[in-house]
């Protein structure tokens, strides 16, 4: 009688966390770039971002990573979080910032196709989660990805030399190398809303156009092409403008397929970083996600 008893309370805990796995969550992924602080596996360490407790999208996520090795030997901790957090019944928004744009990039081309087990979300020190039910299922459940200073178009300061020659990440910064990594229009028909900062700084000269003092308007925009080119606000009259939305830029440049410019800094306000406190071209992406993710 007491096993009897024992195997009907095995079979109703197992039942209920069958039950609690299959109720449907979404997620807020956010995805750093260079320079990455946080400890990887760890999906509550907002350390590059800012103060834990802000408020930056529904079940907010950090993603992290290591910002310095190529995005090669790096990627398999965003597949490890899409499949955590957004397969099964469960769906995410995504924040990414500089690199973490190459980073999603990347996965979602080579990757978004592909067979992923679904999972239970509930993370191991690694960063890994266990499946749930044994079933895959093509790619992962993503709304949108929000992009703030976005680096998928690479940036001039790669090129020059002006940041550390021997970090691996910053070889896939080149312009010619970030812009050939993957290919830039396959987001599995997720659609990239970017934001493009203008507060340049003294030693951002070499970035063409209007920048955020790290890239520049052409790889922000998401403006297509194998090499950068030159974009500004419409105040500028020396420069062709960076359109809003998807149309192409002034002089006829097209953006990358599925990229729509959100936000330009037409009063030159937002810089690259975050200052670990959510600053920057980050701010504003995260009031965004504050009232979209939800």
């Amino acid at each position: 009688m007491k096993k009897a008893r024992l195997f009907v309370l095995a079979g109703s805990v197992s039942a209920v966390l069958v039950a609690l796995s299959a109720v449907a969550a979404n997620y807020s992924l956010w995805v750093h770039g260079r320079g990455g602080v946080g400890q990887i596996g760890n999906y509550a360490d907002f350390t590059y971002w800012g103060p834990a407790t802000a408020n930056a999208g529904v079940n907010k996520r950090s993603v992290n990573w290591d910002g310095y090795n190529r995005i090669s030997t790096q990627d398999h901790r965003l597949r490890n979080a899409l499949d955590c957090f957004c397969t099964g019944p469960n769906w995410c928004y995504l924040a990414v910032h500089s690199a973490g744009n190459l980073m999603i990039g990347y996965v979602l081309d080579l990757y978004g196709g592909s067979q992923r087990y679904k999972k239970n979300p509930v993370p191991r020190s690694d960063g890994q989660c266990t499946n749930s039910d044994g079933t895959t299922q093509t790619g992962w459940n993503i709304k949108w990805v929000y992009v703030a200073g976005g680096a998928g178009g690479g940036s001039e300061l790669a090129n020059n030399g002006s940041w550390t020659t021997s970090e691996p990440l910053v070889s896939d910064l080149k312009t010619t190398t970030a812009r050939a990594l993957y290919n830039h229009n396959n987001t599995r028909g997720r659609m990239f809303y970017m934001y493009a900062g203008a507060r340049g700084a003294f030693y951002s000269a070499s970035l063409p156009g209007q920048d955020d003092n790290a890239v520049a308007y052409h790889s922000s925009g998401g403006v297509s092409g194998s090499s950068g080119g030159t974009y500004c606000n419409p105040a500028d009259w020396f420069c062709n403008d960076l359109t809003l939305g998807t149309e192409p830029t002034q002089g006829g440049r097209l953006k990358w397929f599925n990229h729509s410019v959100r936000l330009r800094d037409d009063r030159q306000v937002y810089r690259h970083s975050t200052d670990r406190n959510w600053g920057g071209i980050v701010a504003p992406m995260r009031a965004d996600m504050e009232l979209n993710a939800r």
